[in-house]
C-alpha cells in the first residue's frame, strides 16, 4: 500500500511539470499532504495517539489545508494571473522531470545500505530536485514558493527513507521551517504586490535601492 501511495506521489510531480494553472499547483500540494499522511500512517510500525495527532496536524491540517488556503489567498490578494508562465514548454518540463526520476533511480541502485528504503529514497530525491527545477523554470515568485514547498515535502519523505520511525523533533523542525518560510515569503509577496501589478521574477531586475 505504501509503495502505491509513493508512486501516486511521484505521479503528482509529473502532473505539476505539465500544469499551467496556479490553482492546479495548489491542489497538487494539498494532495501531496494527504498522501504523506497515509504513507506515514502505514509506514510506522508502532503509532500512539499523540504521534498520530501530530502527524495529522503536520500533514493534513497544515500541508493539505492551511498552506493551500494561504497560497490561494496570496493569489487573490495580489491578483496573480492563472498561468504559471514557465520558461520552457510543458513537454520539455515533462522530459526533464522524467530524467530526474531516472537519475535518482540509478543513484539509489548504486547505494548499498540495508537500512535505506530505496523507494522512499527515490521519491524523496526526485521531489527535492523537481522542486529545485520548478524554482528555476517558473517566472512568478509565488511558483518559487510552491517549488520550495515541494522541496520541503521531499525532505519529509527523505526522513522516512532511513527507517520506520520518525522522530518527533524531525517533524517539528520541518513544520516550523515550512511555517516560517511561508509566512516570510507571504509577507514578501504582499509587499511586492503593492508595487507590481503582476508578480513576475523578471520585474525584480527593476528594483533599486534609494
Amino acid at each position: 500500500m505504501v509503495d502505491v501511495l509513493l508512486i501516486v506521489f511521484l505521479i503528482t510531480l509529473f502532473y505539476m511539470s505539465i500544469a499551467n494553472r496556479m490553482r492546479t499547483y495548489v491542489k497538487v500540494l494539498a494532495l501531496q499532504g494527504f498522501i504523506m499522511f497515509f504513507v506515514v500512517f502505514f509506514q510506522l510500525k508502532e503509532i500512539n495517539t499523540l504521534n498520530l495527532i501530530f502527524i495529522m496536524l503536520e500533514t493534513i491540517v497544515f500541508k493539505s489545508v492551511a498552506v493551500p488556503v494561504f497560497l490561494d489567498y496570496l493569489i487573490k490578494r495580489n491578483k496573480i494571473t492563472r498561468e504559471a508562465e514557465p520558461y520552457l514548454p510543458n513537454f520539455v518540463s515533462l522530459i526533464i522531470t522524467t530524467f530526474i526520476v531516472i537519475v535518482t533511480i540509478l543513484l539509489s541502485n548504486s547505494i548499498i545500505d540495508p537500512y535505506l528504503d530505496k523507494i522512499f529514497f527515490v521519491v524523496a530525491l526526485s521531489t527535492i530536485f523537481t522542486g529545485l527545477y520548478f524554482i528555476a523554470s517558473r517566472r512568478k515568485i509565488i511558483t518559487h514558493v510552491m517549488g520550495y514547498l515541494v522541496i520541503e515535502n521531499g525532505v519529509f519523505v527523505l526522513s522516512l527513507a532511513v527507517g520506520n520511525e520518525m522522530p518527533m523533533l524531525v517533524n517539528l523542525g520541518i513544520m516550523l521551517d515550512i511555517f516560517a518560510s511561508v509566512l516570510i515569503l507571504g509577507i514578501f509577496l504582499n509587499k511586492i504586490g503593492d508595487v507590481f501589478k503582476d508578480v513576475d521574477v523578471d520585474q525584480l531586475t527593476s528594483l533599486k535601492d534609494y
